[in-house]
């Protein structure tokens, strides 16, 4: 049997034993939107739960717009120029447009005409967030976690802030849209550290598809909404980034929305676990980096069992990455248990430390063996993870070990699925 997974901006081609026990399990197929720029237009001028996003905003007001970083695959061309359409009365230096890079590496110049245009690059002032600036922060006080609340300065200047982006499942925020273009989007690395500490990220509830009682999603929510005068536009894909559904209007009821919608395509019930999980991260860009493809793993991780094997392909054409401390935390350690064991009392909360921490509990769980073009074996056993330079080889090796009898399940979508176990 031929599979096909997404990798990168292409697929990858696999032969599966027909002899094999497989399943695949993916998404239900939503189709897209025939007109998306038209159902944009109506969703700004008919919001949820919110006046027409025109009406709420005067000439004169500075009016501020955060888009995704390159790490997604967000239509922000679409989008932004059709929300400035809908904003012809500002004049173009009123308004600013907003990277909301979180702790993410500042996109170049390329990067940013990829993910934007040159009109929107050449005509509008783009300011991505430095987490690491506190100078270019404003402290907003303390959340009721007791966590620090820094800000970027130049957006609280606005008068209106616009966030848009696109729900899909988290691993540990329960959904991404929503507040998170505010935090960890355009927060300060204070603020960043307290919401991803590993007390959290330890929580049961800080998992997939769960909002209202874990305690990341929560905080966010509290942290966006202390923002005065913010406008939600969020969008939903289906497997080929094509926009299925439109969510604007006040941050609360849209989001609740967009989540309920992703929910009826994303949760796939099954019986039992299995013994191996091939997994991808949804091509690029959501496989850019290692980094990002522990979303990846963690889906597969829901339906291993305990003792199995995961194999994730992802190109990671940037990475590990360099940037960021995810690799360093990773070489510091030769066991998962050892870094389990030290991440709790880490005093201050360090960059990057959840990815590590999340990563490090599903390797208790199963052997992980990443497929990648962009890393060498050595850069991946650097990150406790097994090598797999041919998924027919490994898939061998695994049967072996397990015997003929062996339950695979397949993810071609990766994190776009949340499966769980009935």
């Amino acid at each position: 049997m031929i599979i096909h997974l997404p990798y990168g901006k292409k697929n990858l081609v696999f032969d599966m034993p027909d002899s094999c026990h497989s399943v695949i399990i993916e998404p239900s197929f939503s189709p897209a939107l025939g007109d998306p720029v038209n159902a944009l237009k109506e969703a700004l001028k008919k919001p949820i739960g919110s006046p027409s996003l025109h009406s709420i905003i005067q000439p004169t007001d500075r009016v501020g717009i955060i888009f995704n970083d390159i790490t997604r695959p967000t239509p922000s061309s679409l989008i932004l120029h059709t929300i400035l359409q809908e904003l012809s009365n500002i004049p173009h230096e009123n308004i600013s447009l907003f990277n909301a890079l979180g702790t993410h590496r500042f996109n170049t110049k390329d990067e940013l005409r990829q993910m934007l245009d040159d009109e929107l690059v050449d005509n509008y002032r783009i300011i991505q967030n430095n987490a690491f600036d506190p100078a270019a922060q404003i402290h907003l006080g303390t959340t009721k976690r007791g966590h620090e609340i820094w800000l970027n300065r130049e957006l609280l200047d606005c008068d209106v802030k616009i966030l848009t982006g696109f729900i899909e499942p988290h691993f540990f925020a329960g959904f991404s849209g929503g507040g998170k273009a505010i935090m960890p989007g355009m927060a300060g690395l204070v603020t960043i550290l307290g919401n991803h500490s590993a007390q959290m990220i330890a929580d049961p509830n800080a998992t997939w598809g769960i909002t209202w009682g874990n305690p990341i999603w929560e905080e966010v929510r509290e942290i966006a909404l202390m923002v005065e005068r913010i406008f939600l536009v969020n969008v939903t894909l289906n497997k080929n980034k094509e926009i299925t559904g439109m969510f604007c209007g006040e941050l609360g009821e849209a989001h609740s929305r967009g989540c309920e919608f992703v929910k009826k395509t994303t949760l796939v019930r099954v019986s039992e676990p299995f013994d191996m999980v091939i997994t991808t991260n949804s091509g690029y860009p959501l496989d850019i980096n290692l980094y990002q493809s522990v979303k990846g793993m963690s889906a597969a991780s829901q339906i291993v069992k305990q003792g199995g094997a995961i194999i994730i392909a992802t190109e990671c054409r940037d990475g590990i990455p360099e940037h960021g401390m995810y690799g360093n935390l990773l070489k510091a350690y030769k066991h998962p248990k050892d870094l389990l064991k030290n991440i709790l009392s880490f005093e201050p909360a360090c960059l990057d430390q959840w990815q590590v921490q999340i990563q490090a509990m599903l390797q208790l769980k199963a052997d992980i063996y990443v497929y990648s073009d962009g890393l060498t074996d050595s850069q991946i056993r650097s990150t406790m993870l097994l090598p797999c330079r041919s998924i027919e080889a490994t898939l061998a090796e695994l049967l072996a070990k397990y015997g003929p009898q062996a339950r695979i399940c397949i993810l071609p979508e990766g994190p776009q699925t949340i499966p769980y176990i009935t």
